[in-house]
Formats: C-alpha cells, sequence, structure tokens
C-alpha cells in the first residue's frame, strides 16, 4: 500500500527503533520498580558453615542490625557442606532477588577454586559482590597438655614427632595456613581436616587431636577460658582481642601469613538499585558502634569496601594471590 511513498516507511522505520528501544528499557525500568519496594519479606542470609563457625559468627552480628536498617527479618540460615561449596552454590542459584544473598569468605569465594579440581559455580561471574563486612587472622591453638607455649616450640616438637593440627575442612583457608606452616618449618605435620569450625575445635579441646589452626573468632572463647593456649596469630600485627599473643612473624615465620575476610554476595544479575540498597545498608550496619564493638571484641576488624565495584577488584586480586599460595603450598581439597 505504501509502495513508492518514502516517507511511511521511514515512519516505520522510526516506530520499529522506539519500540525497540521500549523492549531494551523494559528490564531496566521493571528492576527500578522492583527496587523501589525491596525490600518487601524477610531475607535468607545463607552462611556455608555449620553453627559456631566465624562465618556464622559474622552473619549472627550482623543481621538483626542488617533487618532493622532494612526494615524486614534477616533471616540466618546454615548450608553447610563442601567448605561451604553448598551454601554458596545455593546462593549462585537462587533467583536474582535479593532475598537469597550469602555472608562468605576467603575460603570458598578465592581459594577453593585454587584447591578444588573441579567447581559447581564461578565466584567471579555466578555471584554479585557487595562488600566485605570484616577481616581477621588465623590463630594457632594447642591443647594445654602438650605442653608447648610457643610457636618455636611447637616446630621443635615437630621435628622430634609428629604433631596433628586440626582445621575446619580441606581446601580452605585453615588448611592453607597449615600448608604454609609446614613448608616454613620441615616439620612432622599432619592435617586432619574437619567438616566445619566447632567438630575442629571440639575435638582438639578434647585432645583428640594436638592443636588447631582458624579464624581467631571461632577460638576466641576456648583460648579465653584457658581450654586451649593460644601460640601465633597469623598475621604482621597483633590482634588487640588477644594482645599478648604474639604474631608468627615475631616468632620467626614470616611466611605464615593468613587472614580471613567476610562479605555479602548475591545472585549475579541481581539489579543494581538492589545492590545499592543492599550496600548501602551493610556500611552502615558495619560501622554501628554496636555491630564494631561485637566484632572487635571477638578479633574480628570492620572491613568495608568504597563501593560493589571495588569489592569486585578486591575479589579479583584476591583469587591471583591465594592462586598462588596454593600453588606453591600443593595444597588441595580432593
Amino acid at each position: 500500500m505504501f509502495a513508492g511513498n518514502p516517507l511511511p516507511r521511514r515512519m516505520l522505520r522510526g516506530l520499529l527503533a522506539v519500540v525497540a528501544a521500549a523492549a531494551a528499557l523494559m528490564p531496566l525500568l521493571g528492576g527500578t520498580a522492583h527496587a523501589q519496594d525491596y525490600p518487601s519479606r524477610p531475607i535468607n542470609l545463607i552462611v556455608g558453615f555449620p553453627p559456631g563457625g566465624s562465618n556464622d559468627i559474622v552473619a549472627r552480628i550482623l543481621a538483626p542490625k542488617l533487618g532493622e536498617l532494612l526494615g524486614v527479618p534477616v533471616v540466618v540460615v546454615n548450608k553447610a557442606g563442601s567448605n561451604a561449596l553448598i551454601g554458596t552454590d545455593y546462593v549462585a542459584k537462587a533467583p536474582p532477588d535479593g532475598y537469597t544473598i550469602t555472608l562468605g569468605s576467603a575460603s570458598p569465594l578465592v581459594i577453593s577454586p585454587a584447591t578444588y579440581a573441579k567447581m559447581p559455580f564461578d565466584a567471579i561471574n555466578d555471584l554479585t559482590g557487595i562488600t566485605t563486612v570484616g577481616s581477621t587472622p588465623e590463630l594457632v591453638a594447642i591443647h594445654p597438655s602438650v605442653g608447648v607455649k610457643s610457636l618455636q616450640e611447637l616446630i621443635a616438637l615437630s621435628r622430634k614427632r609428629q604433631v596433628t593440627i586440626a582445621s575446619s575442612g580441606n581446601g580452605g583457608l585453615p588448611h592453607l595456613a597449615i600448608e604454609l606452616l609446614r613448608s616454613a618449618t620441615g616439620g612432622q605435620i599432619l592435617h586432619v581436616p574437619y567438616k566445619g569450625a566447632g567438630p575442629a575445635v571440639t575435638d582438639t579441646v578434647g585432645g583428640h587431636v594436638d592443636a588447631v589452626i582458624m579464624d581467631l573468632p571461632a577460638l576466641y572463647s576456648v583460648v579465653q577460658n584457658g581450654r586451649l593456649r593460644p601460640l601465633a596469630i597469623t598475621n604482621k600485627t597483633r590482634s588487640p582481642a588477644l594482645a599478648d599473643t604474639q604474631t608468627s612473624v615475631e616468632q620467626g615465620v614470616p611466611s605464615l601469613l593468613a587472614f580471613n575476610w567476610f562479605a555479602v554476595m548475591a545472585p549475579a544479575k541481581t539489579p543494581k538499585p538492589i545492590v545499592d540498597k543492599l550496600y548501602a545498608a551493610l556500611v552502615k550496619a558495619t560501622a554501628a558502634p554496636e555491630v564494631a564493638e561485637a566484632m572487635l571484641k571477638l578479633g574480628i576488624e570492620p572491613m568495608t569496601q568504597s563501593s560493589p565495584e571495588a569489592f569486585a577488584a578486591f575479589m579479583r586480586e584476591e583469587t591471583v594471590r591465594w592462586a598462588k599460595v596454593a600453588r606453591d603450598s600443593g595444597a588441595h581439597a580432593d
């Protein structure tokens, strides 16, 4: 009908362009509208480790304040297994609507890719990083019956007999710290992996293994009450929570450096307005005096990023760094 008349064709092309632009804009508009109503129901904060570990401790300190700021309950849900890979994978495959997020840490996010032959998810591409919320060093602690009172005495003992050291599982940060200790000293050190921090600490307190290397928060109460003896903080500086405990550097093992960090992640493709809301609330929650004080008492330093984009860069740097440590130590999770 319009043959030979260029004007209708130009109009048709213009109309098609408008329709295409509107179609492209719809997901963004939908995400914005969704974010305006977010959150309207409880948020599940998934922890990939059993109760009693550092991730669980941080999540339970943070969740009440985060819920208060967002106006909905934030429920901590433990989905433990495979060094937090099961819980993290659950979040990676969840709907990207901001209602299923995870309190992750260095082990499943940047160390496991270097220690597991096969990963169920890609932490960089299958998750959206929001921000870190805290960091803590590892602590070397020993059963009092062993009679060792310093890191150097532990090393000397390991050159006379086999020393058993527990961790929260194969392929995680404590495992790599044990491998760093073994490679630095040449001692007879046997890594004993457990399914989570709680069982590892329980067996060490019970004297079934000689020592344990774990995030400081998971060991804080048992060293405070004397059931385990702290030997070394695996950092360059001492922890205010255990100010009398020397660092590994002070005790002549400068290569034994390992600190953990905790971060909140959401599924990939979570709309940016929702990510931004979570980021703002997490920064405020972490800075809240009651949250910061509760963390510091357990040896956790509050630590946030300047933006979700800055956290993404931090994740990439940490992935490269720990891949080298895993490669040099030969640590494997399977």
